[in-house]
């Protein structure tokens, strides 16, 4: 069974007994996400977010349980952007507690390359394609960060 990002919040809100906004709010459970800089010819693929933290990023999301992190990254961009991945390699990990204003996350971070036309779903409202040099201003997480450190060729 596959959960969207608000159904793992609200499952998360709605089972007062296991007390996971308390847990996530000490920062004692990180949560692993994945994020993929999708390359598409001289551009690369955000998504307009459907919920908060609203703003554009980086296409990803949570890893479910029994999935690989590379098999996470793979789905979620087949969720958010309808585009099938090619040429999957980790980038890099980021951690910082503060990177998502929900909770602690812990996103190891892929740079692929796709074909196509990227089309919003799931949890993005819309996905497109940006040159580096002219993204988006509002975008969201620490996402201008990793997109920063991905120009740079930092890792």
């Amino acid at each position: 069974m596959k959960f969207t990002e608000t159904e793992v919040i609200q499952f998360m809100n709605s089972d007062p007994g296991r007390n996971w906004n308390k847990k996530m709010a000490e920062n004692r459970f990180p949560i692993p996400t994945v994020d993929i800089i999708i390359k598409i010819r001289d551009s690369i693929v955000l998504i307009e977010r459907k919920n908060p933290p609203f703003g554009w990023a980086i296409p990803g999301g949570f890893v479910e349980k029994g999935e690989s992190l590379e098999e996470a990254a793979c789905r979620e961009a087949k969720e958010e952007t309808g585009l099938e991945l090619e040429d999957l390699a980790q980038f890099h990990t980021y951690s910082a507690p503060g990177r998502d204003p929900r909770f602690h996350t812990i996103s190891t971070v892929y740079t692929a390359k796709a074909n196509g036309v990227p089309r919003g779903a799931s949890d993005a409202s819309k996905a497109s394609l940006f040159k580096l040099n002219n993204l988006p201003e509002r975008i969201a997480f620490d996402h201008r960060s990793i997109l920063e450190d991905y120009m740079k060729n930092r890792y």
